[in-house]
């Protein structure tokens, strides 16, 4: 055997030895959100500080410098395992940028910090959640600091690095300044051809909470979701997490409402899918994880927005819907055409996850430009929430009435998770162009949405997305799969046609 394989085969070793920590990090993290009492929060924060320590250990060794320079200069393999040693590589640079007593640190404070931000939240305090917002982000600033150095790159984009491998502020400006440009008169546009339609008649509640439950699970297994290797349960804030083979996704239920967390399920479920459909061959190894965030947001919003807020899953839907809360056939408000007005409903509102399609970009527009300055130090901390419903009046038209639906409604900041937000956006715009690509390369994608059935779907999102993994950028598998880099152009056209034109079968 030769020393690059020797030592390429040695990493791999520690590589699977990480990516253990990280599933029971997942775990835990999981347990956390879900099940743990508040009591166990110390606790609970000094046990994922020990695993990211760990885990940071593990990667930062003297021996894992060594081995990825013999790999290296062996320069040899098949093209999976030079794209993991390069993913290897990364992940080294990034880690030993950091001292270790940073890295548990920021662990710390993010798990103190998202336990004190849930009774923050409830009250609508946001000076309650202040100290502990303050540690995490003066940890964050030290992170990006040290990272942007060693990577070359400024804090913030080192920032945007860590959840999209490659993206840079660069990269964004331009396709968020076409949105800022374009969308307020799209967006006049869908409310004008909106309000040109009859009154809308829409479900009256309550919505039993079991039944919308046994209908999220229904709806998840028929998108594909195996519930051997993952499970739905409720959370505060939704989300997908968890372990490899073990995915674990959230919503959240209200009684006079059906709608929210039965998009969350399919959000959520998008995501889950791609956890699902990643490579087992390269289950333990860098090159085998998902190719980021961007992609990540892509694989929930084209489940959820772009196939099941369209008229043709809807048609099918909306007899499931009559039959899961025992309605009559001919109650109002329950017709396919009923539903589909609901689920494409153009109203702009104060919370994210809420949110339509159209008004969607502005939420992410305005957490782009206060985290950017948040990070800087160009915005003081305690000045958030004026800044945040200033920027929401700017480009909603939106007076916030509290800091609960204002700074506070997401977990992102006092997790840590800076630089997240423009993936969703951009996730939104990859979701758009695969969908065109999709339709266009396989016909009767759409037909068989209308028909309940996603594995004409899932299968291409298998081949062209999930199967790649990380084995290439997010912009090649973006290119290979549409044959166009990653752009705006298939997203505003989709809005047009949904919205505006108000097409058939949008």
């Amino acid at each position: 055997m030769s020393g690059m394989n020797t030592a390429y085969l040695a990493l791999e070793r520690h590589f699977a030895r990480i990516a253990s920590l990280q599933d029971a990090i997942g775990l835990l993290g999981w347990d956390k959100e879900v099940m743990m009492p508040s009591g166990a929060a110390e606790r609970r924060s000094e046990n994922l500080a020990m695993l990211e320590g760990l885990r940071h250990e593990i990667l930062t060794a003297p021996i894992m410098a060594d081995l990825l320079d013999q790999a290296e200069t062996a320069a040899s393999g098949t093209d999976w395992q030079r794209a993991n040693l390069t993913a290897m590589r990364r992940q080294h640079t990034r880690a030993t940028a950091l001292p270790q007593d940073l890295v548990e640190a920021h662990a710390q404070a993010t798990t103190l910090c998202e336990i004190a931000w849930r009774d923050a939240r409830q009250n609508s305090d946001f000076k309650a959640l202040l100290p502990a917002l303050t540690e995490v982000l003066n940890l964050t600033r030290a992170i990006a600091t040290a990272t942007g150095e060693a990577c070359g790159l400024s804090p913030y984009d080192a920032l945007l690095d860590s959840f999209d491998p490659g993206t840079r502020q660069a990269d964004i400006d331009p396709l968020f300044t076409r949105l800022r440009a374009e969308l307020p008169a799209l967006t006049a546009a869908a409310l004008e051809a909106q309000a040109s339609l009859p009154p809308a008649v829409t479900p009256q509640g309550p919505f039993s909470l079991p039944r919308q439950e046994a209908l999220g699970r229904e709806l998840m297994q028929r998108m594909g979701f195996d519930t051997t290797r993952g499970r739905l349960d409720v959370s505060l804030h939704p989300f997908c997490g968890g372990a490899t083979h073990d995915v674990r996704l959230t919503t959240r239920y209200r009684e006079d409402d059906f709608i929210p967390a039965m998009m969350g399920v399919m959000h959520e479920t998008g995501h889950a899918l791609y956890e699902m459909g990643l490579p087992d061959a390269w289950i333990s190894q860098p090159v085998g994880q998902s190719g980021g965030m961007t992609l990540h947001e892509s694989q929930s919003l084209i489940m959820e927005m772009q196939f099941c807020r369209s008229a043709p899953f809807t048609r099918w839907l909306a007899p499931r819907l009559r039959e899961a809360f025992g309605v009559a056939d001919t109650a109002a408000g329950w017709d396919a055409q009923s539903l589909h007005r609901q689920l494409i409903h153009v109203a702009p509102g104060f919370i994210r996850v809420d949110a339509d399609e159209v008004t969607y970009p502005a939420h992410i527009l305005a957490r782009f430009e206060l985290e950017k300055a948040l990070v800087s130090g160009d915005l003081p901390l305690a000045d958030l929430p004026a800044a945040f419903n200033e920027r929401i009046h700017t480009l909603l038209g939106l007076r916030v009435p509290d800091d609960r639906q204002g700074c506070l409604q997401d977990i992102h900041w006092p997790a840590g998770l800076f630089g997240y937000f423009p993936c969703y956006a951009l996730g939104a715009m990859t979701a758009a162009q695969l969908r065109q690509a999709a339709c266009t390369q396989e016909p009767a994608i759409l037909p068989a949405i209308g028909q309940g059935d996603f594995t004409l779907l899932l299968g291409w999102l298998r081949t062209h997305v999930h199967g790649r993994a990380s084995s290439v950028p997010l912009r090649q598998i973006v290119q290979d799969a549409t044959g166009a880099p990653l752009g705006a152009d298939a997203y505003l056209a989709h809005l047009r046609t949904r919205y505006v034109d108000r097409a058939p079968n949008a």
